[in-house]
């Protein structure tokens, strides 16, 4: 299976020039670098490959003069009067969740699912979720954000005037962005939704690796420290074994019986993806957190399902503000979907070997375990590829 991806290995050499970034000195260095690789790019126009080497040491050496002169960052000490609305509208809404009656054990749930606020989940909650391999649900990423953008879509995608819904759209999201603080996981998904909005006008394909890459490129080079966050390594990963290997492991079932039963077509897709997620930050969440979930499969299937209804109700209930007993009784089948959820999930944490805790990989096994997973998809891709020639 062929990738078509040439802004991937640019991505690569800017996360390395990054990473050597804190040697001594390392502006000077990347300087010179950067300006031999020029002159050398130059020079070599009859020699293609010797000319990508330079380009790539070019981007190398970018990253390093980026790396060098980001200045570390504190807290701001004055907000924007934007932010300081949107954090205004925040609290008015978190008071709302409490004005709805809705039990202490979900309304940090909720409060963490909608609006990004962690702070009323209990650490034993919070552990469940990391044990049974669910802990992404409670952290606004990729999922939420899609989620959301199918909800603004569905009331906003006009299919006359597609380029000013689209607009529309995108603005909305930022504005959902910008409610919930602007957090860097938010910006990252804010940000790649814009970019599957925009190339959806084209009727190009609107998730792409180098999709993936590019946005990686522009994160970087808006802030180079992007790439110690443990979210932004975590997210990418995710998202870059999705685009490869889910669509792999989809053609392991046969076309027409995915096309006869919706139900297993749907099922089949949530564990594709769910794996292709989970073999991409495995290795990293191993070294972070030393640990790894058993029952990340069995997990999912019941916690994305419920993630959207949980999402749709937080709606319906906003919503409904004008009906009061209407708003109580969808804020009631809220509050028992959210601890059905957390009833399930502390149960799948009680069976035995739910997670292997005590990993403690060093940098060198994490790269090792991913060149290995390299080599699986390049494996993978051509008996693929073999399997489709001979049909």
């Amino acid at each position: 299976m062929k990738i078509h991806a040439p802004l991937l290995p640019l991505a690569g050499c800017l996360m390395a020039g990054i990473a050597l970034s804190p040697w001594p000195d390392s502006w000077r260095v990347g300087f010179c670098i950067l300006l031999t690789a020029a002159v050398v790019v130059v020079l070599l126009r009859q020699h293609p490959r010797w000319r990508s080497v330079a380009m790539a040491c070019c981007v190398v050496a970018m990253g390093m003069m980026l790396g060098s002169r980001q200045q570390p960052t504190g807290e701001p000490d004055s907000q924007s009067s934007v932010s300081t609305a949107a954090s205004h509208v925040r609290q008015q809404l978190l008071e709302h969740y409490h004005e709805w009656g809705i039990s202490d054990q979900a309304y940090g749930v909720i409060a963490a699912m909608t609006l990004g606020d962690k702070t009323q989940i209990g650490r034993e909650l919070k552990d469940t979720y990391s044990k049974v391999g669910t802990a992404h649900i409670l952290a606004l990423s990729g999922l939420h954000m899609m989620i959301i953008y199918s909800v603004i879509t569905l009331f906003l995608g006009w299919r006359r005037i597609r380029m000013l819904s689209q607009v529309v759209v995108i603005l909305a999201v930022w504005a959902f962005a910008l409610l919930v603080g602007m957090s860097p996981s938010v910006v990252r998904s804010a940000f790649m939704i814009s970019i599957y909005g925009l190339l959806s006008l084209g009727y190009r394909e609107r998730m792409s690796v180098n999709t993936l890459a590019f946005t990686a490129i522009v994160m970087l080079a808006i802030d180079p420290a992007s790439l110690y966050d443990i979210g932004f390594q975590l997210s990418y990963m995710a998202v870059l074994c999705i685009l490869l290997f889910n669509p792999l492991f989809g053609r392991l079932l046969p076309l027409h019986v995915l096309q006869r039963h919706r139900w297993l077509a749907f099922l089949w897709g949530l564990t594709t993806v769910s794996l292709s997620a989970q073999i991409g930050t495995a290795p990293l969440i191993a070294y972070y957190f030393g640990r790894f979930s058993t029952w990340f499969l069995l997990s999912n299937y019941l916690v994305v399902p419920l993630a959207t209804v949980i999402l749709w109700l937080t709606l319906c209930v906003v919503a409904t503000c004008w009906w009061a007993a209407l708003q109580q009784l969808l804020a009631a089948l809220l509050s028992a979907v959210v601890v059905m959820m957390n009833q399930l999930l502390e149960a799948i944490s009680q069976w035995p070997y739910c997670s292997i805790e005590g990993l403690r990989p060093s940098w060198v096994q994490v790269a090792l375990v991913y060149l290995v997973i390299g080599c699986c998809y390049v494996l993978l891709s051509l008996k693929v590829a073999r399997a489709r020639q001979s049909v």
